[in-house]
């Protein structure tokens, strides 16, 4: 009878973890979506401020342009 209790117990403890390993592994997977949605979100946030360097880089070298040009009259 003590070997079946003793077994019990120890089913018992099995179950526990397995619940809180799943649980710990939802939270994870949870915590996994929200740092790739803001790796995407910073992403765009890359592209918008390159797309605006590139931009920017684009209008003084236009300026520079004008000021040359200027320079040589």
């Amino acid at each position: 009878m003590e070997v079946v209790k003793a077994l019990e117990e120890k089913i018992t403890q099995v179950i526990e973890k397995v619940k809180e390993l799943k649980e710990e592994k939802n939270m994870l997977q949870h915590k996994i979506a929200q740092l790739e949605d803001t790796i995407r979100a910073k992403e765009k946030e890359i592209e918008l401020l390159n797309a605006e360097k590139a931009l920017i880089k684009g209008q003084i070298e236009d300026l520079l342009k004008v000021l040359d040009s200027v320079e040589l009259r």
